[in-house]
C-alpha cells in the first residue's frame, strides 16, 4: 500500500487552508498514493497555540468536507483530515476520514485531552478502526498517541496495520531548529514514535504541521520501531511510502494477555 503524509503551514485563512490541502492530496495522488493524512485540527487550527484560529462555525465545517470529499473523488485518493468538529456537547478534535469515492467513513475523535486543551474542547468516548482498499488502520490524535499507548494498541489488537498520528508538536515563533532525527537532547516524541510501532508491531505514521521550530518531523515508522522516512523539519510537503503489509503483523499487540494483570 502507498500512503502519503501531507506537512503544510499554518494557513492564514480557510480558503488557504482548502488550497494547500487540495495540492498536497493533488500531489499524494500524482505519486500513487492510496490515502493522504493531514496534522492535527488542521483547519481550522488547533486552539491554545502560537497562530491564530481561523474563523468557524457550522456553514464553514459543511464547506470543508463538501470540498475535500470532491477532492477525494477526483484525485482517486483517501483522505484523514485533522480538523475541529462542532457538536451539541462542544467543539471536539476529530481526525475525519473520506474514502476515494468521496463517501464519509467516519470521525476519530480526540478522546484524552492534554490538559492544556480542556478549556477549549471536550473529548469524545469512542474508538474505531477504518478500512481503505481492504486495509484495516487506526487514528490516535497527538497527545493520546504521545502519553496514552493503549489508544495505539487499542487499533493494533484488533487487525490495524497502521495507526495515523495527526499531531502539533512545535511553534511558528520560537524554539530550537532540530537538524538530527531522534536526536538525544531533542524532544521525546521522535522516540516515543518508535515505541507506538515496536511495541505493536506495526506501522505508525505521525503528521505535524510545517513549522518553523518543529519538535518532531512528520514520519513514518516501521514495525521494528526503525524510521523508514521523515520529511526535513520546518519544510511544506508531502511524504510519499510504500508500506510492506506482510512486515505489519500486530505479533506483539496480540500478544498482550489482559487476564494476567488481574488483581
Amino acid at each position: 500500500m502507498i500512503i502519503a503524509l501531507a506537512s503544510p503551514r499554518v494557513a492564514s485563512n480557510v480558503d488557504e487552508g482548502l488550497d494547500k490541502v487540495r495540492r498536497l492530496m493533488a500531489e499524494a495522488s500524482a505519486q500513487g498514493a492510496e490515502i493522504v493524512c493531514f496534522p492535527e485540527a488542521y483547519l481550522p487550527g488547533l486552539r491554545g497555540q502560537d497562530f491564530e484560529v481561523l474563523p468557524w462555525d457550522q456553514t464553514e465545517q459543511e464547506r470543508v468536507l463538501k470540498a475535500v470529499a470532491e477532492w477525494t473523488h477526483s484525485f482517486s485518493v483517501a483522505i484523514i483530515l485533522g480538523m475541529e468538529r462542532l457538536t451539541a456537547a462542544g467543539r471536539q478534535i476529530v481526525a475525519v476520514v473520506i474514502d476515494s469515492r468521496g463517501q464519509l467513513q467516519g470521525y476519530q475523535t480526540k478522546n484524552q485531552l492534554d490538559p492544556s486543551e480542556d478549556q477549549f474542547y471536550v473529548p469524545g468516548n469512542t474508538r474505531r478502526l477504518f478500512e481503505i482498499n481492504g486495509i484495516k488502520f487506526g487514528v490516535a490524535i497527538c497527545h493520546e498517541g504521545w502519553r496514552y499507548p493503549e489508544t495505539v494498541r487499542w487499533a493494533a489488537s484488533r487487525g490495524a496495520k497502521i495507526v495515523f498520528h495527526p499531531q502539533l508538536t512545535g511553534s511558528d515563533k520560537k524554539g530550537v531548529r532540530l537538524t538530527e532525527w531522534g536526536a538525544m537532547e531533542a524532544p521525546y516524541y521522535e522516540k516515543a514514535m518508535m515505541m507506538r510501532s515496536v511495541e505493536n508491531t506495526i506501522y505508525f505514521a505521525s503528521v505535524n504541521y510545517a513549522l518553523r521550530f518543529q519538535e518532531s518531523a512528520t514520519s513514518l515508522i516501521g514495525p521494528s520501531g526503525d524510521c523508514q522516512a521523515y520529511l526535513p523539519y520546518g519544510q511544506e510537503g508531502v511524504l510519499v511510502q510504500t508500506i510492506n503489509l506482510e512486515e505489519a503483523s500486530g505479533l506483539l499487540a496480540n500478544r498482550y494477555a489482559p487476564d494476567r494483570y488481574q488483581e
